[in-house]
């Protein structure tokens, strides 16, 4: 295996809170090629620190009104085309020794439930593996990368809070060490960009955080799927396919899920969209990926609601798997 391209998290690789379509690509490779990320930048710019307090991090909301994401990129996939899919697997993520909850005035499922602003900081063992919250209460670490995303089409820079597509802000917990994310191209290059790494999260992010943090470790490999007729995100695991729908409105969410995962069973699986409708209904779990609730934000978007649909692998013959698999990853 050779040696993966190195990265680091620099003023001229980092976008605090966006996707900038006039940035030049931080990296240019090939199909198949692994790219190092070490010691990537916390929130707004790295002035996120451990100990800061609610009142000395709020400014920090105001001075970066696209969001609080420090975005990594563009990594630039030579050959990549709009109509194909970038296949985005995270190799390796490992943690800073520390992270944050915290939730201002305004956001959230209960924007208008608590009457002052939370902040609390986590220390993570040695193995990134366990958190203390409170006394008798830890969390086992699952960390995952919470925003990755091809840049959407046109020349307008782009929220990473929003989603869509062309991935974005997907928060999914699914997406840890070993997943991949398969990202539909709308430019040359497909021009990836990442950031926000969590590590916990349950579904729906009610509080409109996780265990907020960074990697000092991260790999990411990047294989370029020519002419895979994708219509949005779909992330894949040992033992799951996983759909995405995004809206206003978590029904409207669901409904765009569903008809994303039939559309899409009925080509790689070939199976009627009748039959996949009722695959849905049998097998597929749809879950709440992010009830987005902002308020009272200070940002200038506000992210989706969004529901992800999770399809078992478990009820498909290994040929059936095998027919999946060659449609996400036709031969060259």
């Amino acid at each position: 295996m050779t040696e993966p391209h190195v990265v680091r998290s620099t003023a001229e690789t980092i976008r605090s809170g966006y996707l900038d379509p006039t940035a030049a690509p931080v990296v240019s490779i090939n199909s198949g090629d692994r790219v190092s990320f070490p010691d990537t930048w916390t929130h707004w710019g790295n002035e996120a620190v451990f100990g800061m307090t609610f009142a000395e991090r709020e400014p920090l909301r105001h001075k970066y009104p696209q969001g609080p994401y420090a975005m990594l990129g563009p990594v630039e996939v030579v050959g990549a085309d709009p109509g194909d899919v970038i296949e985005c697997t995270i190799e390796t993520l490992r943690t800073l020794d520390w992270g944050w909850n915290s939730f201002p005035l305004g956001v959230g499922a209960l924007p208008h439930d608590f009457s002052e602003p939370y902040l609390h900081y986590f220390r993570f063992d040695d193995d990134r593996r366990r958190a203390e919250f409170v006394p008798g209460v830890e969390f086992d670490l699952n960390p995952f990368v919470g925003v990755i995303g091809t840049e959407p089409a046109g020349d307008d820079a782009t929220s990473a809070i929003l989603s869509g597509p062309y991935g974005g802000n997907l928060v999914l917990n699914a997406l840890t060490a070993g997943s991949s994310v398969f990202l539909p191209v709308f430019k040359p290059g497909g021009r990836v960009w990442f950031g926000d790494i969590h590590a916990v999260q349950g579904d729906g992010v009610v509080d409109q955080t996780a265990i907020e943090t960074a990697a000092e470790d991260l790999v990411i490999r990047y294989e370029l799927r020519k002419g895979v007729p994708l219509s949005g995100p779909l992330v894949e695991t040992d033992t799951e396919w996983i759909g995405f729908g995004f809206s206003d409105n978590l029904d409207d969410a669901l409904v765009q899920c569903l008809r994303g995962l039939i559309g899409w069973l009925n080509a790689a699986a070939g199976i009627s969209e009748s039959e996949a409708y009722a695959l849905c209904s049998l097998a597929v779990s749809f879950r709440v990926a992010q009830y987005a609730n902002q308020t009272g934000s200070a940002y200038s978007s506000v992210p989706a609601k969004a529901v992800h649909g999770r399809v078992p692998k478990r009820v498909f013959s290994p040929d059936k798997v095998l027919q999946i698999n060659e449609w996400l990853r036709p031969a060259k």
